[in-house]
């Protein structure tokens, strides 16, 4: 297992951003920037026990995240996945939130915020929480060419899970799809990302 300071590289199918880095950084640290280049993998997804989410083979090693550090992952697409919906589910050490795609893997951002705001507006959304990240993907689209929500319910969706209270929907606006996870305390997190369906994976420590 080789790592770097701007990524981590667990198999041939897995894509880890935003693990470089120590447990416990302060707000203030730069975050890491990275442009990667498209790249097609199959994933194979396990069976797990109820109310637990297994995004491909390994992930049950990684164990809790151990860093704090925003990350960022640039890219362009002349045509915007659609972000589908967020599931969410507690495992040993962590809480997972899971952003299903269609299409090609989008640009994203995963920053510690002091409130979630609807994009846009700017207006507060009402949902109390300890600590908050907010989770911009782009470019991408939460509905489908003719304007209809593809990312259906909400805005909030309660999880009451180790960490996580619930998980937002902040906005869908011009080629940018904001969530935001509501926590119970501010605690390290990693970013995944998987293919074959498409996703991006959030974990959060408990």
């Amino acid at each position: 297992m080789k790592r770097t300071r701007v990524a981590l590289a667990l198999a041939p199918f897995v894509l880890l951003a935003g693990c470089g880095g120590v447990s416990g950084a302060p707000p203030s640290a730069a975050p890491q920037t990275t442009v990667l280049p498209t790249v097609t993998a199959t994933v194979t997804v396990s069976p797990t026990p109820s109310g637990e989410i297994s995004e491909g083979p390994g992930e049950s090693e990684l164990g809790p995240p151990t860093t704090t550090r925003e990350v960022e992952v640039r890219r362009t697409t002349n045509n915007p996945p659609v972000v589908l919906g967020a599931r969410f589910a507690k495992h040993p050490g962590f809480d997972r939130v899971v952003i299903d795609l269609r299409g090609g893997q989008p640009g994203y951002s995963v920053r510690w915020v002091p409130k979630l705001v609807q994009d846009g507006s700017g207006d507060p959304i009402d949902a109390p929480g300890g600590a908050y990240l907010q989770v911009t993907v782009t470019p991408a689209n939460a509905h489908s060419e003719t304007g209809s929500p593809t990312w259906v319910g909400g805005p909030v969706f309660h999880a009451g899970l180790g960490n996580v209270r619930s998980v937002v929907k902040t906005g869908d606006f011009e080629a940018v799809v904001g969530v935001g996870i509501v926590l119970d305390h501010r605690a390290p997190f990693r970013v995944l990302e998987q293919r074959n369906p498409q996703r991006l994976v959030i974990d959060v420590a408990h």
